[in-house]
């Protein structure tokens, strides 16, 4: 079973070039998944009793989130592709996933949602750095 992101690469009507369209699309689909589980965390956070324990757990679950969105539009668009722009943004993703899970591993034990939050952070900072590996 193929993804709506998988599809719309095979749908593509021009050539992707030399990206490993695997990598591209799981690094998309982690950008994803990461936006959303920050943004579901910050908000999780803000709904806890001791809110002003989390106030830097919300702060940089809502940079990640917005960073991630970003990727994900960027490695979307393919026309046009500028590989400076690619790993760039690539790099800065690996950067901010690498520091909201550290931050929501501090919170991991008395808040699942921060426990699953820093799962999906380390999850695209491997798909991050994964696809800019192949990039070179």
């Amino acid at each position: 079973m193929t993804t709506a992101v998988q599809d719309m690469l095979n749908a593509y009507p021009a050539d992707l070039g030399d990206v490993d369209r695997a990598k591209l699309a799981r690094c998309i689909e982690e950008c994803l998944a990461c936006a959303q589980t920050c943004t579901a965390c910050a908000d999780s956070c803000l709904s806890e009793e001791r809110v002003d324990e989390l106030t830097t757990c919300i702060r940089t679950d809502a940079d990640c989130a917005d960073i991630c969105g970003a990727t994900a539009a960027v490695l979307s668009r393919r026309t046009g592709y500028d590989a400076d722009v690619t790993q760039a943004v690539l790099k800065a993703c690996a950067t901010v996933c690498k520091s909201c899970g550290d931050e929501c591993e501090r919170h991991a034990g008395r808040h699942d949602h921060c426990r699953v939050c820093a799962e999906a952070c380390r999850r695209c900072e491997r798909a991050c750095n994964d696809l800019l590996t192949s990039l070179g």
